[in-house]
């Protein structure tokens, strides 16, 4: 690993860091330092052990539960809980915001930690001060709305609002940008380097390259719960392919793989004139979408969060929304009239969700458990399922999209993410669909699961199935796609082969 030079002010370092759990050692002699006003990025593969430093910085793992030292301002510290790292000026702001969002932003920013007066919360001053930190962070928001009534990117920002409030030092953002619209990820990267210019110290989390080579003034790179380089971006030069060889141990040439020899065949899916109105909202989000899907072709959907990429898949899966809908739907050249996604799986579609978490699976069992969830009818006798064809059934589908575990008896909720969208994407080929939707089928993963990703995916097109993949990073989309519809407001603005688009022109048709 590379020393920062001698004589620098470093507000926080790592020495030795060693963790183990039953079976797996999660790190091992990681040594890092981060000096003090600068924006340090923690770059690594799942499974490297980011989240498990992290964890160790904050006191969720107290110390004597780990090897090696923290140093803060140069002095040991030996956090025995989360209060204890907060007490010396580190804030943690992990990947699950932990928000509740029955609560107003005000109390929400000032929760654990209220301004009192007279042994009673002092509201007025709770109000105020929530203004003021909002204020500092350029966002206008009402602070007496409710969580639950804001977007994700308000309440990203809330939560360095809260660590604000608290006169943070030090803040520590686990993949920040993570379920973020474009804009809303170019405005908290510009929060942190304003932060920055403030004194501020930030060290982020993050998969996403460009944004760390955007932001980083320095970038450290885990690989199997090591520390193998840093690099320092203010004095040398650093690009994608530098971070991405010691993060997967070895040079990948093209991180969107070729599909050779695939042709796309006859037709598989056909919209016509497809029209959604959610009456919840009491507005059509979708109007007069025409779309074809031919055998063997992957067709990308791009366009702004809000656009309507989404509630499209939702309403093609079965509509489980209950959208109102009008138009007509064709697979394999047979109009079909879907109102469940028992319907849909029936009719040989399959739907990975963009929130594998809450959506995709069921983090608190097995594996086995996950991969059989959509195919019970081919594992049940009678009124039970039969244990050995489920193992059987598991363990191929297990192998085939290479997930990394133990077994197949591993809880799905102690995978990395990664793994955990492969097993998402084994549960729906299962089912042996023809057309497969994949919504952000790469959020929160790494480049080297990325590419396993892909390389599933060109796997399953050259033996005949059709792909719609909803992607919000544009170079997933041209990579990936053979052709590309872009979506915005609602509509489709434009149909383009992959191998004629650009950043640029998809971006221009979807702001419309």
């Amino acid at each position: 690993m590379n020393d920062m030079c001698d004589g620098v002010d470093h507000i926080l370092e790592a020495e030795g860091i060693g963790k183990e759990f039953p079976g797996v050692k999660a790190l091992d002699n990681v040594t890092f330092r981060v000096r003090r006003g600068e924006i340090h990025c923690l770059v690594g593969e799942n499974g490297a052990g980011k989240s498990t430093l992290v964890k160790i910085l904050s006191g969720v793992y107290p110390h004597g539960t780990y090897e090696g030292k923290i140093l803060l301002n140069s002095q040991e510290q030996q956090f025995k809980r989360i209060a204890d790292s907060e007490r010396v000026g580190i804030a943690i702001i992990n990947q699950e915001l932990a928000l509740m969002p029955e609560l107003t932003i005000y109390e929400n920013i000032f929760f654990g930690h209220e301004l009192t007066k007279n042994h009673l919360i002092d509201w007025p001053e709770t109000v105020a001060r929530a203004k003021t930190v909002l204020a500092k962070l350029g966002l206008d928001v009402n602070p007496e709305r409710k969580i639950k009534d804001v977007g994700v990117g308000v309440q990203q920002l809330v939560e360095i609002a809260k660590a604000l409030s608290k006169n943070v030092k030090l803040l520590i953002l686990d993949e920040p940008t993570a379920a973020l619209s474009e804009d809303d990820c170019a405005r908290l990267l510009q929060i942190l380097r304003d932060l920055r210019d403030e004194g501020i110290t930030c060290v982020m989390i993050s998969h996403k390259l460009r944004e760390v080579l955007a932001v980083a003034d320095s970038i450290t790179v885990l690989r199997d719960g090591k520390s193998v380089v840093s690099f320092d971006t203010r004095s040398q030069r650093v690009e994608e392919r530098d971070i991405i060889r010691h993060m997967v141990g070895r040079e990948i040439e093209d991180v969107f793989p070729r599909r050779e020899g695939v042709v796309a065949g006859e037709m598989c899916f056909e919209l016509k004139h497809w029209t959604v109105f959610d009456p919840k909202r009491g507005r059509t989000i979708l109007h007069d979408i025409n779309m074809t899907v031919r055998r063997g072709e992957v067709v990308g959907v791009a366009g702004l969060m809000g656009a309507g990429r989404t509630e499209l898949a939702l309403s093609i899966f079965g509509n489980t929304p209950h959208y109102a809908i009008s138009g007509e739907m064709y697979l394999d050249g047979s109009e079909r009239h879907l109102g469940s996604s028992r319907a849909a799986i029936d009719s040989h579609m399959a739907y990975v969700t963009e929130d594998r978490k809450r959506n995709g699976l069921v983090l608190i069992q097995s594996i086995r458990f996950n991969t059989t969830l959509t195919s019970l009818k081919r594992i049940t006798r009678g009124l039970f399922i039969g244990d050995e064809e489920e193992r059987a059934v598991a363990q191929r589908y297990f192998g085939s999209v290479g997930v990394r575990a133990r077994s197949i008896e591993q809880i799905v909720g102690t995978l990395s993410g990664g793994n955990q969208q492969k097993v998402s994407l084994a549960k729906w080929l299962l089912p042996e669909p023809r057309l497969l939707i994949l919504d952000e089928p790469t959020r929160g993963i790494d480049v080297g699961a990325k590419l396993e990703i892909y390389l599933i995916m060109n796997e399953l097109v050259k033996n005949g199935m059709s792909i719609i993949m909803i992607s919000s990073e544009l170079p997933e989309v041209l990579g990936m796609s053979d052709r590309i519809y872009v979506v915005s407001g609602g509509t489709i603005a434009d149909v383009v082969d992959a191998k004629d688009a650009t950043e640029e022109s998809i971006m221009a048709k979807a702001i419309g």
